[in-house]
């Protein structure tokens, strides 16, 4: 894998949009962008009063523990929304957590996996830790006869701030905020995001991908590698972005296994699930 050392200027080099948490869908390669007996009957009712309450107790206590199960206490925030630890591998990302406008992540480096197009440019880029995964999982996938592509992983704040004011300027504000990020609101910032295709569907990124068997390989395995699919179609009232089967988010093995055998997202497992309004609906693009 090939390391970037980051300078200034980065937000020139051009980048995909195609992410609901970027952008609509389209062309990878373009680059436009969770009781005892004997007692009285009164003293009987009582007791079967008191094991009804009890039971009910019980089974109240049982969903708070699976509530409490869900997870760990939501990440700290400045009162801005912009997280105090941008760099966790477990940062929550999304409206309401941010990434701060300065943040530029660290050891970005090219991953080894098959791309569909040349050169270096800034969304080939991921963290180190998730890009050598990345390489291992797509290994896997190769041995099973199944090939996928990377295509857009890295960007930056600039680089969401303008994809987003496109889409604004092309749909309307609140059109775009129902398929794309704004700047500081995308993972891709973070370099934990890939955005994944293959060539049966034309390297695009589109829901038709969690349909083909690339689609489905990736969401049965990729927990495995530490990775989840951020945007699941049964979840969109909850993240509040469309369904993207080729959004994978690295969080780490321990995470990404929780996350993955509860069948949650991150906003369930840290209790903060998206509410849902008329400006912020799904809808595919």
């Amino acid at each position: 894998m090939k390391k970037w050392m980051m300078v200034a200027g980065m937000s020139g080099l051009l980048v995909s949009s195609g992410c609901a948490n970027n952008g609509g869908e389209e062309n990878g390669t373009d680059e436009a962008e969770e009781t005892s007996s004997g007692a009285s009957k009164e003293n009987n009712e009582d007791s079967q009063e008191a094991t009804k309450n009890n039971a009910e107790e019980n089974t109240e206590e049982a969903e708070n523990d699976g509530q409490s199960d869900a997870g760990e206490d939501a990440p700290e925030t400045e009162e801005n929304g912009d997280l105090k630890n941008p760099a966790a591998v477990d940062a929550l990302i999304n409206r309401e957590y941010h990434l701060p406008s300065d943040y530029e992540p660290e050891n970005l480096v090219i991953p080894d996996v098959a791309f569909p197009f040349e050169g270096e440019p800034q969304k080939k880029y991921m963290r180190e830790e998730p890009a050598v995964q990345l390489e291992n999982m797509f290994a896997k996938a190769e041995e099973e006869e199944i090939e996928l592509s990377a295509v857009s992983g890295y960007r930056s704040y600039d680089r969401q701030e303008s994809i987003f004011a496109a889409n604004a300027e092309k749909d309307g504000e609140e059109e775009a905020n129902k398929y794309s990020a704004r700047a500081g609101e995308s993972e891709h910032q973070s370099g934990l995001a890939m955005d994944v295709s293959a060539a049966s569907v034309g390297y695009s990124l589109t829901t038709d991908l969690g349909d083909t068997k690339e689609g489905e390989w990736l969401e049965e395995n990729a927990h495995e590698y530490g990775f989840v699919i951020r945007y699941p179609k049964d979840k969109t009232e909850i993240t509040g972005y469309q369904y993207e089967p080729w959004h994978v988010r690295y969080v780490g093995e321990d995470l990404a296994g929780t996350l993955h055998e509860n069948d949650w997202v991150m906003e369930q497992y840290y209790g903060e699930e998206f509410e849902k309004d008329s400006s912020n609906s799904e809808e595919d693009k």
